[in-house]
């Protein structure tokens, strides 16, 4: 089977040398400009790399379209008609609904579509990490060439029938916690120091936040942006997490501890309930990983950001362990921190008193809660624009530490992943 890759960017480029391993013979094309550049890296390692995506459809069995989710429309217009007869088509686009429109929209009726999304950037091998593959229109024979494929990449596959079920799941495990470490990352540039100069982050949970932040912040703005704009399901759940953390910050500064106290228990006794198959990090391992060249004293924090998931997940009825299918290592360390926090009840209770009497951190919540609402609003106009603009103003305050967060994050997750 021929394998053809229409974008080779990152995770083009990731996939056409992960199935060439396999014994794929794989071909592949980007904007025009590129070629030259690609011939010269790729053509040496068995990628054969073709002047545009016209030629890629015409002689590919199966068409992998690798593009920004916010271009797919007009990729799959632009090649499309050169489709080959009977093919197999797949995007790897993070949300499946401007995608699966496209190819309904410009792709042949006898066109088969089975598309993926890989649960993990370019930097990882496809190889033990989750692959999400959505059956769309194939017929039996059709799918099994078509997971068969897939197989070859050695990820741990969950098979759906409804893009829309993926693009439901992945608007908490992708957009909402994205949005929320964004929201940290922003707060403190906003604030103008680095958590790690800073007691109140000293901790193994603040390692976790710190890390999974620069994280996200080294890779491109425009992979979270059309996570956070183009899938349906995200606006409403960051709308949920932006009036849950306001309902707690407002109690906060009232002081209202019987009203708070409600929420948080609340919450706590409806996601972590007593059936849950709970992640259990090792705080241990995460004290291992500071970015501070000081011993700090910690002092104590409200983990305002972690409350606001909490009770998030709680006024949605969303119980986050079921989302564990469409995992990625942010919304894994998330829930994991979340859940140290919330079945620790002596740092529970150190956070609600910290929320709610220590005005030493109430100037750093108050970022953090202005962060969210910024945030928030821009996705919720679906801004496109004011999110990258957003996103680099934030990575640039931590570009001299990124490659550092990433390196660390990578060593961290594997280390509770054991």
């Amino acid at each position: 089977m021929q394998i053809g890759i229409i974008g080779m960017g990152d995770m083009g480029k990731l996939y056409a040398l992960s199935f060439v391993n396999a014994g794929y013979k794989v071909c592949g094309a980007d904007m025009p400009l590129r070629f030259t550049d690609l011939k010269n890296e790729l053509e040496p390692k068995g990628i054969e790399i073709l002047i545009d995506g016209h030629e890629v459809a015409r002689k590919s069995d199966f068409i992998i379209y690798c593009v920004e989710a916010e271009k797919i429309d007009e990729v799959v217009a632009t090649f499309a008609r050169s489709t080959k007869y009977g093919a197999i088509v797949s995007g790897q686009t993070s949300v499946k609904h401007p995608e699966i429109a496209a190819f309904e929209k410009h792709l042949s009726l006898d066109t088969q579509i089975v598309t993926c999304h890989s649960l993990h950037g370019p930097a990882f091998s496809p190889e033990g990490q989750t692959l999400v593959v959505v059956r769309h229109r194939a017929t039996d024979e059709v799918y099994a060439q078509a997971l068969e494929v897939y197989q070859s990449l050695k990820s741990n596959i969950i098979e759906m029938d409804d893009y829309r079920e993926h693009d439901r799941i992945v608007a908490d495990t992708q957009a909402v916690t994205h949005m929320g470490f964004e929201s940290m990352g922003s707060a403190w540039k906003n604030a103008g120091f680095f958590p790690w100069d800073n007691p109140a982050y000293a901790g193994g949970i603040d390692n976790v936040k710190i890390l999974t932040t620069l994280r996200i912040f080294s890779y491109k703005s425009h992979i979270y942006a059309g996570l956070a704009i183009l899938n349906p399901y995200a606006q409403k759940q960051v709308k949920y997490y932006a009036q849950a953390e306001s309902e707690l910050f407002k109690l906060m500064i009232c002081e209202n501890e019987k009203e708070f106290r409600e929420k948080i228990y609340a919450a706590r006794d409806f996601v972590f309930h007593e059936s849950r198959s709970l992640l259990l990090l090792d705080d241990n391992i995460m004290k291992e990983f500071s970015l501070s060249d000081a011993d700090h004293k910690q002092k104590p924090n409200s983990h305002l950001s972690l409350l606001s998931m909490v009770y998030a997940w709680y006024k949605m009825g969303v119980n986050p362990y079921d989302n564990l299918i469409c995992q990625t290592p942010p919304f894994k360390l998330r829930l994991g921190i979340a859940e140290y926090l919330f079945k620790n009840e002596a740092m529970l209770e150190e956070s609600i008193n910290t929320a709610l009497y220590d005005k030493s951190i109430r100037g750093d919540d108050l970022e953090f809660h202005t962060a969210v609402h910024e945030w928030a609003s821009i996705i919720g106009y679906g801004d496109l624009k004011g999110y990258k603009e957003h996103f680099e103003a934030a990575k640039s305050f931590f570009a001299n530490r990124l490659n550092d967060g990433r390196d660390l994050s990578a060593e961290m997750i594997k280390r509770l992943g054991k």
